[in-house]
């Protein structure tokens, strides 16, 4: 029996005040979330090494 394919889909979270700041390099982390659940894109605050503070990261395609 084939298992069937859920509504769980591998997200890139990217950090919105690093392309303001200047600096080189991203900040990205990589997540899942349920697509049935949260169909708009997610914003959640990570920790970015570069400017080493918390910040928030949203969704890119």
């Amino acid at each position: 029996m084939a298992k069937k394919k859920g509504n769980r889909f591998q997200i890139i979270l990217e950090c919105t005040e690093h392309k303001t700041s200047g600096m080189p390099g991203t900040s990205r982390y990589v997540t899942q979330k349920n697509k049935k659940n949260t169909s708009e894109r997610v914003e959640l605050k990570k920790y970015n090494p570069i400017l080493k503070k918390y910040t928030v990261h949203r969704e890119i395609k």
